[in-house]
Formats: structure tokens, C-alpha cells, sequence
């Protein structure tokens, strides 16, 4: 039974943190990274595997051009220097999950060295640099299924192969939070790039987090401990905060750290331990026989870097200076590239303020594609309809509420948003006269809204005009509305 581990209390100032990551990246090539088997995520048990898949005797890796190409795009992204030769070497060590027992990985010519990740903190105000070791190339292994009703572990080999990089970085983190963006911008810069969907819940990024403590201001490092294969930004996040409240609570008991591996428990909240170990494993590196050296022609790593596309903290700043959204919103918008492009474009097409555009991404259009589990792309949303829905609403001709209705349904199916208001009768109300009778009931029905007001609860207007929206089917205007509202309890 593995033991739940030690939690401390808060971070105190005589220590500093040191925090290295190693963030696994699947790419999204077609096929895996030494044979054609597809990569694809899911499908049947153990259907897409051959025999190079499961390492059988006499068989020969390939290695994936794509594969090559996607992981100097990401190289070139965060400025590494790319080896124009570099070889692939055998990592040993028993994988249940990948038949070899080693995996075919770069050690000593890794295909791009050096770089960095620039993260924004403070909300943008503050940059850091995380300096980067390296970004190597390797293979995914299978995936282990424990089936606690048989008491058995299968294996599925349809992960087995499948094209990894392995971006490491210098013990330049600090804390829990810039753990979390580093891990963010990885994602964002990836998938801008195109080289990988970073799907954490479907295990196509994890990182592994190593984590020492040290006395404030001294140069020697302390005990390194790892937490392996976290799978979520919030998850990182945790499992730092808990590492380093576990450590400091030792070393103020006068205690030592063990240097000890974990993983992070989702269910328990904690981190566990799964093995201590004293040194570094041994994996007894040899470059791979199968496979030449690999050469690349500078004219490709030219061809390459041409292609890369404006990056997410430039487009960031590029959002907050040119149309005045906050940091936040631009954020978000950066870290989906559709929701993104649909703003943009948007923006540019539809006579209506740029932070109203981001607010109807941000919460109305997320929250239907939240409530059906789908993705952008996958809604039948297009600029053009989109964008004549905000300038109805902008010309007062329907109500914001109604705007909801007319969202969901174009949503749903191309059609034009003036089909859909003539369809259920949006069209908003804007005659006084019939505004003024709804507005005199909701305040017959709830006298106490102007008692409340009369006592200087002026905040209840809100609820007031809310009720007559409610009671006008949404279709009254709001604007006037509060007028009516606000003169029908002055005049008692």
C-alpha cells in the first residue's frame, strides 16, 4: 500500500525553489515515429500495432520526415540551434508497456539544443525567460490498464511508437504559478505551430516536474525529488505547491530529504510516492544500429522557419494594443487559435466594439460549445452570422436575451439571424407605451422594489428591469426599461 506523503505548512522566505520540467509532446504526424502504423488517439485494444510496434525480432525502424520536420518547427519556435547531424540512441530500461524493454530516444546529438520559453507573469507586465537544455526526439510507450475487478494489468500497444518530443528545460522555475504558465505557453506555442493538439486529457502532453529546496541565497542545490507523468496544468500546479510544502515541512523538522520519485494523485489531492532511488537510473545509452546519423540540409531548417506562424505572446500584446482588450480575455483568446481567428475577423466585419466581441466568445459561445462538448470548428458559428447578430444588438433591434436565443440556433444550423427573429418573434420592443405597461405591473406584482429603492437600495433597479425582460419575453429594451422603471417610482 503506497503511503500518502508528509503536507507541510506555507512557504517560508529562508528557502529558495528549484524547479526543472520535462514536458512530453505527442506530435500529430499521420503515423507513428519508426513505422506506418496510424496515430490516431483511441480505437480498439491493441488495432493499431505491427511488428516493429511490438518489437519483434528481425524487424527495422524508419525514421517519420514529418516527425523530424514538426520537432525543428518547435525547436526553431523557441530559438534552440539545430543540429544539421544528429543520431538516435536506445534508452534501456524494462517498459511493461513497450516490448523492446528500450526505447528508441536521442542522448548524446539531440536534434535541438539550447533556446528558451518566455513566459509572462503579472499579468503580462513581468517576463521570464526559462532557459531550455535541449528538445529530443523518442517514442511514446503503450498504455497500462489495471482492471482491479480481474486483478490484472493489460497492455495496449496502439500508443506504442507514436511520435514524442521531449522538451527540456533548465532548473529556472521558482514556483507552483510559473510552473503552470511555462506549462501554458508550451501548449499555446505547439499548437499554434500545428505540430500537436497538446490534448493533456488525452495524454498528448504530460511533463514531469523535478523539485528542490535550498537555504535562500545559497549556491549548493538540495535533494532533488520527481513527480512523474502529471497530465493537467491544474494538476502541475498542486503537485509543486504540495512538493514544496512537503520538503520545507522536513527541513524545519531538522529532517533530510530522501530523493524519491511520485506521482501526482488526482483523487487523494496528494502526491505519492511510487519508489525511492539514491542516483540517477541508469539507462546505458548506445546509439540505435538501425538507424543512420541524420542529416539536415540547412536549406530545409530555411524552408521551415519560414513557415512558422505569428507566436502566442506576440499575438497576445498584438490583442491587448490593437483593440484594447484586457489581459485576461487576450489570454484566453490566445490559447484557443478558432475562438481566436473568429474574433479577429469578427472584429474587423461587424460595427461593434472589440471587448463585446470577446465577451460573447469568451462566455455565451464557450458555454454552448461547453454544454455540447464540442469544439469550435465542429458548431455551424460562421463570422458572417455571427457577426450580423452583434450589430442587430449594437442597433437596439434585438435585446442582448434575445441575442442568447439567436446565438444558440445559429449555432446550431446556417441560417441568418433575421430568419431566426422572425421565426420566435424576438424583434425587440421599443414602444414606451407598451414598455410602461409591463414596467407598471412588475412593480404592482413586487411593491417592494420601490420600497427598496426609496431606502436608497438603488442596486434593486437591476432586479427590476430583469423582471420586466422576463415578463416582456426578452424582448423589451433594457435601456428604456430602467427609465420607465426608475420615473414610475419616483412619481409613486
Amino acid at each position: 500500500m503506497r503511503k500518502i506523503l508528509y503536507k507541510g505548512g506555507e512557504l517560508d522566505l529562508e528557502y529558495d525553489v528549484v524547479i526543472g520540467l520535462e514536458v512530453h509532446v505527442e506530435l500529430s504526424t499521420k503515423t507513428k515515429m519508426y513505422c506506418g502504423c496510424k496515430n490516431i488517439f483511441g480505437g480498439r485494444v491493441n488495432s493499431n500495432c505491427c511488428e516493429i510496434c511490438l518489437g519483434m525480432p528481425g524487424t527495422l525502424p524508419t525514421v517519420n520526415k514529418k516527425a523530424v520536420e514538426y520537432a525543428i518547427k518547435a525547436g526553431l519556435a523557441f530559438g534552440c540551434t539545430i543540429n544539421k547531424k544528429t543520431s538516435f540512441a536506445r534508452k534501456n530500461y524494462f517498459y511493461p508497456d513497450l516490448p523492446k524493454s528500450y526505447q528508441i530516444s536521442q542522448a548524446n546529438f539531440p536534434l535541438c539544443v539550447g533556446g528558451f520559453v518566455e513566459i509572462l507573469l503579472d499579468e503580462g507586465r513581468k517576463t521570464k525567460k526559462v532557459n531550455l537544455r535541449q528538445i529530443h526526439m523518442e517514442e511514446d510507450a503503450g498504455k497500462l490498464i489495471h482492471d482491479e475487478s480481474l486483478g490484472l494489468t493489460l497492455v495496449d500497444y496502439n500508443r506504442a511508437g507514436v511520435p514524442l518530443i521531449e522538451i527540456v528545460s533548465m532548473p529556472d522555475l521558482e514556483s507552483a504559478q510559473e510552473v503552470k504558465t511555462y506549462l501554458e505557453t508550451i501548449r499555446n506555442t505547439l499548437m499554434c505551430l500545428g505540430v500537436s493538439d497538446c490534448r493533456m486529457q488525452e495524454g498528448s502532453m504530460r511533463c514531469d516536474v523535478n523539485i528542490s529546496l535550498k537555504p535562500k541565497g545559497s549556491e549548493v542545490l538540495g535533494t532533488r525529488c520527481e513527480i512523474k507523468n502529471v497530465g493537467s496544468f491544474n494538476g502541475a500546479f498542486k503537485a509543486v505547491e504540495c512538493e514544496i510544502n512537503r520538503q520545507k515541512g522536513i527541513l524545519n523538522a531538522g529532517g533530510q530529504i530522501e530523493q524519491i520519485t511520485m506521482r501526482w494523485d488526482e483523487s487523494k489531492n496528494d502526491n505519492v510516492i511510487m519508489r525511492e532511488k539514491e542516483s540517477a537510473d541508469d539507462y546505458r545509452y548506445f546509439e540505435e544500429p538501425d538507424l543512420p546519423i541524420l542529416e539536415i540540409d540547412g536549406a530545409e531548417i530555411e524552408r521551415i522557419k519560414k513557415t512558422i506562424p505569428e507566436l502566442p505572446n506576440a499575438k497576445l500584446a498584438r490583442l491587448m494594443q490593437d483593440y484594447g482588450i484586457v489581459y485576461a480575455d487576450a489570454n484566453l483568446l490566445v490559447s484557443n487559435l478558432d475562438k481566436c481567428g473568429v474574433f479577429e475577423s469578427v472584429v474587423k466585419l461587424a460595427k461593434c466594439a472589440p471587448n463585446k466581441v470577446a465577451n460573447w466568445i469568451l462566455g455565451d459561445v464557450s458555454r454552448i460549445l461547453n454544454e455540447k462538448n464540442i469544439e469550435l470548428k465542429d458548431s455551424k458559428l460562421n463570422v458572417r452570422n455571427f457577426s450580423q447578430m452583434l450589430e442587430l444588438i449594437e442597433e437596439g433591434k434585438i435585446s442582448n436575451t434575445a441575442g442568447k436565443t439567436v446565438l444558440e440556433e445559429i449555432m446550431e444550423e446556417d441560417i441568418a439571424p433575421l430568419e431566426v427573429i422572425e421565426k420566435n418573434g424576438l424583434a425587440q420592443i421599443n414602444d414606451e407605451e407598451a414598455l410602461k405597461a409591463i414596467a407598471a405591473e412588475v412593480l404592482s406584482t413586487n411593491p417592494q422594489i420601490s420600497e427598496l429603492y426609496n431606502k436608497g437600495k438603488t442596486n434593486i433597479l437591476g432586479f427590476a428591469v430583469g423582471q420586466c425582460m422576463k415578463l416582456s419575453k426578452g424582448q423589451g429594451n433594457p435601456v428604456i426599461f430602467q427609465k420607465i422603471v426608475s420615473d414610475l417610482i419616483m412619481r409613486g
